[in-house]
């Protein structure tokens, strides 16, 4: 597996060192090396980009501005002199955190991580139901439910609230073992809900809407979410 990554850093020397142990990495295609995070912006728009090697204080916006400026969200290792944005480097859920100067051995341990995640990131294809339906076991009866007609699906501890166009049924049953049932056309968005990408009506920032139903996306699952709709 081969990332495309970018540096983006306001240190001249840093992004140097960065570049090298890159240009270096076998699993590394280096597209683009930014000293300002606008300049990573326009990078990042115009281009796939599955990594980004990012520095957080640097003049103008800094590292976090430029994710909150993200439609969708790359894997990001951030790289700091300082240990103090570890909490923040949690909340935006960055795959590695990298105190400079940064030591191959280390760099490496960060491309491995990096690695992995990319790779469980992948979408796993759901067997597919020719019926199109499934039958879920509710108050001693089994009920059928036409996939056309689920909008979405809520997670309640050890059940779930699966909402249809008519009804609301609450099965005993795992978010996992729904995902492996449902077609396609179903996305885990968020850890607490699977959506019909065909019943989404809007989508803001962090948020989608499925009739009035405002669902929050995760930013683990943005990027797939993005990736499956007819974005223009």
């Amino acid at each position: 597996m081969i990332l495309k990554c970018i540096i983006v850093d306001d240190e001249l020397m840093a992004r140097k060192s960065l570049q090298r142990l890159c240009e270096q990495h076998e699993s590394l295609a280096l597209v683009a090396v930014c000293e300002q995070a606008d300049e990573a912006l326009r990078v990042l728009t115009e281009q796939e980009i599955d990594l980004i090697w990012l520095d957080v204080e640097m003049p103008g916006l800094s590292g976090f501005d430029l994710l909150e400026r993200l439609p969708t969200t790359p894997l990001v290792v951030l790289t700091t002199t300082k240990t103090e944005y570890a909490f923040d480097a949690f909340q935006y859920q960055v795959a590695d955190y990298l105190k400079k100067p940064i030591a191959l051995p280390r760099f490496n341990l960060a491309v491995e991580k990096v690695l992995d995640l990319s790779d469980r990131r992948k979408p796993v294809q759901p067997p597919i139901n020719p019926r199109r339906e499934i039958y879920v076991k509710t108050d001693g009866r089994y009920i059928r439910i036409p996939y056309e007609t689920i909008s979405y699906i809520e997670n309640m501890g050890d059940y779930v609230k699966i909402i249809t166009n008519t009804q609301a049924v609450v099965v005993y049953t795992t978010m996992k073992s729904l995902e492996e049932k449902l077609g396609r056309e179903f996305l885990r968005v968020h850890r607490s809900y699977i959506v019909h990408l065909d019943k989404i009506v809007d989508i803001e920032e962090n948020n989608l809407v499925i009739a009035n139903k405002v669902i929050p996306i995760s930013r683990a699952n943005k990027a797939e979410l993005m990736n499956r709709l007819n974005v223009l």
